[in-house]
């Protein structure tokens, strides 16, 4: 089933917004190569538990507006857009869950308006300061986001030979037709890389602030991105109740790739207080 969205403006974009369901609200946060449609597995199931979803294609991508310039991807801008965009809809709290820059942001967003997120469940990406500081295996696994930092360079190599390097760095062909679809729209791809470009310093280790919002973690064996101890010593930057589940065999989409194991985790984790078992 396809649910229809919305344009909002958000901090002087134009923002394009999935809201379904009817109860409490989870506030669903994709990332790259993404749009909201990477949560078109978990939609109707938590619309069927009794949720009101809100999904947006984050600035730049999907059908929201991209804006001028590298800088205007700074996460503080990111950050403020789901802020505002919360206020837009009037809630005070929300239920919380990101996946890949959707998971920077979210983190972000709990350091800043831990007031507004009732609990946060990130997905893949761990809390800034475990992920910054995740040593050589994780290093070598983002070796992308420096390679981003090259002015056309990335967007040349992605496409050429019709994406041959996109799919053998995603290696999920399952989902390659939307990607291709999606940022081949003009301007789009840019917008993608430009998060990586205007937020370079994430990846250089320092001890950001601890989380004060119950955090709930699901990452994957699978992930050629990142390490499951990026998400594990996430607990040592915690002020508040932590727990993670690792998917076996998952790759990075994992809410794609195994979502009849990641959707009863996610299910359990935004009602339960802390998790011993799955």
């Amino acid at each position: 089933m396809e649910y229809p969205t919305r344009k909002m403006k958000i901090n002087g974009l134009s923002m394009n917004v999935l809201i379904a369901g009817e109860g409490e609200p989870v506030l669903l946060v994709h990332g790259f190569p993404d749009t909201h449609e990477v949560w078109r597995k978990q939609i109707p199931v938590l619309i069927e538990a009794g949720y009101r979803v809100i999904a947006p294609d984050t600035r730049g991508c999907g059908e929201s507006e991209p804006p001028p310039g590298i800088s205007g991807y700074k996460r503080e801008l990111l950050v403020e857009d789901l802020r505002a965009l919360l206020d837009a809809l009037e809630i005070d709290k929300v239920k919380l869950v990101g996946h890949d820059w959707g998971a920077v942001q979210g983190w972000q967003l709990t350091l800043k308006y831990p007031e507004r997120i009732e609990r946060y469940i990130p997905l893949s990406v761990g809390h800034p300061t475990a992920y910054s500081g995740g040593g050589i295996v994780q290093k070598l696994r983002g070796w992308y986001v420096v390679m981003f930092q090259i002015p056309r360079f990335p967007e040349w190599l992605l496409t050429v030979g019709d994406w041959w390097v996109f799919r053998k760095m995603t290696a999920f062909p399952e989902e390659f037709p939307h990607w291709r679809e999606n940022l081949s729209k003009p301007g789009r791809l840019t917008a993608g890389i430009n998060y990586y470009r205007a937020n370079l310093d994430l990846i250089l280790h320092r001890d950001w602030e601890k989380t004060t919002v119950p955090v709930y973690g699901i990452v994957s064996t699978g992930d050629r991105f990142v390490t499951v101890e990026q998400m594990r010593d996430s607990a040592n930057s915690m002020d508040a109740p932590f727990e993670y589940v690792v998917i076996e065999g998952a790759n990075h989409w994992l809410q794609l790739h195994r979502p009849e194991k990641v959707n009863p985790v996610i299910l359990k984790f935004l009602k339960a207080g802390i998790l011993t078992k799955i």
